[in-house]
């Protein structure tokens, strides 16, 4: 019952060309199509954005701890 064939997908297919028309559903999917590009593109400047933190925060914490590796040798 819950199982969709090809004929149905076909029926519901051209109900939708015949109630928007083609040039609704062309403009729809190129905005669809661009919503999902901007949406990969934030993901992508994010997670951009979380390794360059990370990055910088262990190289400060590598900066930090070098310091005190001269100050253990000064005193030895």
């Amino acid at each position: 019952m819950g199982n969709i064939g090809i004929w149905q997908l076909l029926i519901i297919a051209v109900i939708v060309i015949l109630l928007f028309g083609t040039k609704k559903l062309r403009n729809l999917g190129g905005d669809l199509g661009s919503a999902v590009k901007g949406f990969k593109k934030a993901v992508t400047d994010e997670t951009a954005n979380e390794e360059s933190k990370q990055s910088e925060t262990i190289a400060n914490k590598s900066s930090e701890s070098e310091p005190v590796e001269q100050k253990e040798k000064d005193k030895a």
